[in-house]
C-alpha cells in the first residue's frame, strides 16, 4: 500500500497538487447538535446571554472553514469563493449544513467540514451555561464535485 502523505523515508509531506487540473469544486456537510428542548427554545426565543446563536455560529463556522489549512496537518490552503452555513430546527436538535465552493486543484470537503464543526462548537460554547448536556454528533460529508474522482453523494453506493 502507498501512502501519500508518506515519502519514501517515512516522512511526512504534503501532497503535491500543482500538476492537477484546476476545476470547480463544491462540498456540503452536515452535522447535528442535540440539546434540552428549554436551550433549544431559549436559542429561538432570544434568551441566551452571550447573545444570537445561530448568527455567531455562522460566522464561526464560515471563519473555521477559513482556517482548516491551519487546523489539519498537510491540508492545502486554498482559497474559498463561497461558502455559506444553514441552520434547521428540530424538536431537541438543530442541524447545521454547510456549502462550500472553490476553482481549485484540490477539493473543499474539510473547509465544509471544519464549517459545521466550528458552527456547532460555538452552539455549545454559547450555550453551555444552561445545558451541559448537549450533543455533537452526526457530522459527514453530504456531496462534493471536481477533480479527478468525481462526484460524491452520500449514501448514493
Amino acid at each position: 500500500m502507498e501512502f501519500t502523505h508518506i515519502d519514501e523515508n517515512g516522512n511526512v509531506k504534503m501532497v503535491d497538487v500543482s500538476k492537477k487540473e484546476i476545476s470547480l469544486r463544491i462540498a456540503r456537510a452536515h452535522g447535528k447538535i442535540k440539546m434540552k428542548r428549554a436551550t433549544l427554545m431559549a436559542i429561538i426565543n432570544g434568551g441566551i446571554k452571550k447573545g444570537n446563536v445561530l448568527t455567531t455560529a455562522k460566522i464561526a463556522g464560515i471563519m473555521g472553514a477559513k482556517k482548516t489549512s491551519d487546523l489539519i496537518p498537510m491540508c492545502h490552503n486554498i482559497f474559498i469563493s463561497n461558502i455559506d452555513i444553514e441552520f434547521k430546527i428540530n424538536e431537541d436538535n438543530i442541524e447545521i449544513f454547510s456549502f462550500a465552493k472553490t476553482a481549485s486543484q484540490t477539493g473543499i470537503e474539510m473547509e465544509a467540514l471544519t464549517a459545521v464543526n466550528i458552527a456547532a462548537l460555538t452552539i455549545y460554547d454559547m450555550c453551555k451555561a444552561v445545558d451541559r448536556e448537549m450533543e455533537i454528533s452526526e457530522i459527514y460529508l453530504l456531496e462534493k464535485s471536481g477533480g479527478k474522482s468525481g462526484h460524491f453523494i452520500r449514501g448514493d453506493d
